[in-house]
C-alpha cells in the first residue's frame, strides 16, 4: 500500500507543476516547467528574480545499495564544493532513481550525479543540466557495446550473423540485449529476424559460450571483457571484435537549472578543477576527473535506444521506472 501511495504521489506532483511564461518559444521534450530556447535539449537557467541561490546546496549521487560508501567516496568532494561557492554542501540519500528525479524537480536537491539511463528523466522532468561523467585526461568514463566472435570465424562483420546462434544476455540488459536491438537494424541486421537469439544469463557467460562453441558471436560490454582478459579468463587472441558502438558514458554530474547563474558557474568550475585523490580513484575504476560532456551530443546514443525500445522521458515513463524499482526491491526482500 506505501509502494501504491508513493506512486500516487509522484503522479501528482508530475501533474501539478505550472508552467512558464508563454513567450518560451521552445521546449523541446522538456517538461511545461522548463524552456530551451537554444536547442541544446536541456533547459534554460532560469532568469534573474525567478531562480535560486539557497544557503545550502543538497548533492546526492545514484542510489546503490550501500549509500555510505559512495557518501564517504565524496566527502573530500563535497569539501571542495564548499570552498569554491562559498555555501555548504551536505549529502542527501536518495532510495530510487524516480526519488532522485522527483528531489531535484522539488527543489530539494541541486547537485546530483545520475545514472545512465535515469539522466534523460532528470533532463526532460526536473531540469537537471548533466555536464560532466568520470573520466580521464584523454577522456570520459564508458564502455562500448561489442560483438565477439571465434577467432577463426568467417564472421567478419555484422551482416554476417544472418543465419546464426547469438547470445545476449539478458531481456533487461543494456548492452547484452536492448543495445543491439536499438542498433543493429540501422547496420542491417535485426535481432530474431536475422539470426537466433539465445540468453546466456550474464556478460561472462555469453564471452565463455563464443570461446568454447557455444555460440557463434555474442554482443557484449566492452569493459566486461577487457575485465576478463586482462584476469586471464579469456586469452587474448581466442576471439575477435567485429562491431564497436559508439561510447556508453556512466553515470552523469549536473545541476539543477533553478540555480542562479552566477552559482551555476561556479560549480561547472569545482567540477573542471577537481581532481580525485587516490581514495576516490579506488572507488571509480582509475578516473581521476570530471570529464565535460554535454547532453545532447554525449547522450545521443542512449537517447536512439530509449527511442528504438519504447522509452519515454515523460511522466509515464517515470512512474513505469519507479514501478519497476519498487518490484525490483520487493523481489530482493523476499529473497532475504
Amino acid at each position: 500500500m506505501k509502494k501504491i501511495m508513493l506512486l500516487v504521489a509522484m503522479a501528482f506532483l508530475l501533474a501539478s507543476v505550472p508552467a512558464l511564461a508563454a513567450d518560451c518559444t521552445n521546449r523541446g521534450g522538456l517538461d511545461m516547467n522548463y524552456c530551451d530556447e537554444d536547442n541544446d535539449l536541456v533547459a534554460d537557467l532560469a532568469p534573474a528574480g525567478e531562480c535560486k541561490d539557497p544557503s545550502t546546496l543538497v548533492f546526492t549521487y545514484t542510489p546503490v545499495e550501500d549509500p555510505a560508501v559512495y557518501r564517504d567516496a565524496f566527502a573530500d568532494f563535497q569539501a571542495y564544493l564548499e570552498e569554491a561557492t562559498g555555501k555548504r554542501v551536505i549529502y542527501y540519500t536518495v532510495q530510487s532513481n524516480a526519488a532522485e528525479v522527483e528531489a531535484m524537480r522539488s527543489g530539494k536537491l541541486h547537485i546530483a550525479g545520475f545514472s545512465t539511463g535515469p539522466t534523460g528523466f532528470a533532463v526532460n522532468l526536473a531540469g537537471y543540466v548533466p555536464m560532466a561523467v568520470k573520466g580521464y585526461p584523454e577522456g570520459f568514463q564508458g564502455y562500448n557495446l561489442i560483438v565477439v566472435v571465434p577467432q577463426d570465424s568467417p564472421i567478419k562483420s555484422l551482416a554476417d550473423l544472418k543465419g546464426k546462434k547469438v547470445a545476449h544476455t539478458s531481456a533487461s540488459s543494456n548492452s547484452g540485449n536492448l543495445a543491439p536491438r536499438a542498433l543493429f537494424p540501422k547496420e542491417g541486421i535485426t535481432p530474431d529476424k536475422d539470426y537466433t537469439v539465445v540468453y546466456s544469463g550474464k556478460h561472462d557467460q555469453s564471452i565463455l559460450g563464443v570461446v568454447h562453441g557455444d555460440y557463434d558471436a555474442a554482443p557484449v560490454a566492452s569493459d566486461v571483457y577487457d575485465r576478463m582478459v586482462a584476469a586471464g579468463r579469456v586469452d587474448a587472441d581466442a576471439l575477435r571484435v567485429v562491431y564497436r558502438s559508439p561510447k556508453f558514458p556512466t553515470s552523469s554530474f549536473g545541476y539543477s537549472s533553478q540555480l542562479c547563474a552566477p552559482l551555476a558557474q561556479k560549480i561547472i568550475g569545482a567540477f573542471s578543477t577537481y581532481r580525485f585523490p587516490e581514495s576516490m580513484q579506488k572507488s571509480f575504476h582509475g578516473a581521476d576527473r570530471f570529464y565535460p560532456i554535454t547532453y545532447k551530443a554525449d547522450w545521443k546514443v542512449i537517447r536512439d535506444i530509449a527511442d528504438a525500445t519504447g522509452t519515454s522521458y515523460n511522466a509515464e515513463g517515470l512512474k513505469k521506472m519507479a514501478a519497476k524499482e519498487a518490484a525490483k526491491k520487493a523481489k530482493k526482500a523476499k529473497k532475504k
